[in-house]
């Protein structure tokens, strides 16, 4: 009928090898995807309760005004120079971050449009500027 021990009973044990062999492999399942779950775009929200960030050097900031003119630091310029002015630059400088200041009124695919502008320019690093919230706790 099946396995008998000495006195001869039925032996009752469960096996749990099986069970820590498949436990062991979802930990290394989990331990190898959770770190390719967190990528995504860097995108803050118009209002944020964060201070602001110190900055050694001045950074580059491309800012959307309300009537969608583009403006590359303290010069403006169309969409088209925009990317053009961006390619130009050298490689340490695009490794630096590149800062995207627009207002709230501006529809989303301008400022969409600019941004993936900014990132087939060649910038890796682009980050939102945002007004601090008035609920501040």
């Amino acid at each position: 009928m099946g396995p008998l021990n000495g006195k001869g009973r039925l032996v009752a044990d469960i096996n749990v090898t099986p069970l820590v062999d498949v436990m062991l492999v979802l930990l290394i399942i989990f331990m190898v995807t959770a770190p390719m779950m967190t990528q995504g775009l860097d995108v803050n929200l118009p209002e944020t309760t964060s201070k602001a960030l110190r900055q050694d050097d001045e950074p580059l900031i491309v800012t959307i005004d309300k009537e969608a003119k583009i403006t590359l630091g303290k010069m403006e310029v169309s969409q088209g120079i925009l990317k053009d002015q961006l390619g130009k630059m050298d490689e340490e400088r695009k490794k630096e971050p590149i800062y995207l200041k627009a207002d709230k009124d501006v529809a989303y695919g301008i400022v969409v449009a600019v941004m993936a502008d900014i990132k087939s320019a060649g910038f890796e690093k682009l980050g939102m500027i945002t007004k601090p919230s008035e609920k501040l706790e």
